[in-house]
């Protein structure tokens, strides 16, 4: 595999959320990404779907996984992880729908 096609696949989703969406008044975006990406290069990766944005920082949550009810049937959530990254300059008009 390239390097391109790494970096694509290290972003799964944007999370958009009214949480998250509070934070892109100050640049800040949310998305789910692969467990094991690094900070480095979840910001290589955010930089390369955004062309023309630079990424200020990044910071890593993990989301474990909890237990849910569907009917009378149990289950669990996939547990992953989510970045919210701190972009400079413009907003990134596909996230906030503006």
């Amino acid at each position: 595999m390239s390097k391109k096609e790494n970096l694509y696949d290290i972003i799964k989703r944007p999370i958009i959320t009214e949480k998250s969406m509070l934070g892109t008044a100050n640049g800040q975006y949310t998305f789910e990404v692969k467990e094991d990406a690094t900070k480095v290069q979840i910001a290589q990766a955010v930089e390369l779907a955004f062309p023309g944005r630079k990424v200020k920082k990044v910071r890593t949550v993990y989301m474990p996984s909890h237990s849910k009810r569907m009917g009378y049937k149990y289950g669990r959530t996939d547990s992953s992880r989510k970045a919210i990254v701190t972009i400079e300059g413009d907003p990134i008009e596909e996230l906030v729908g503006a």
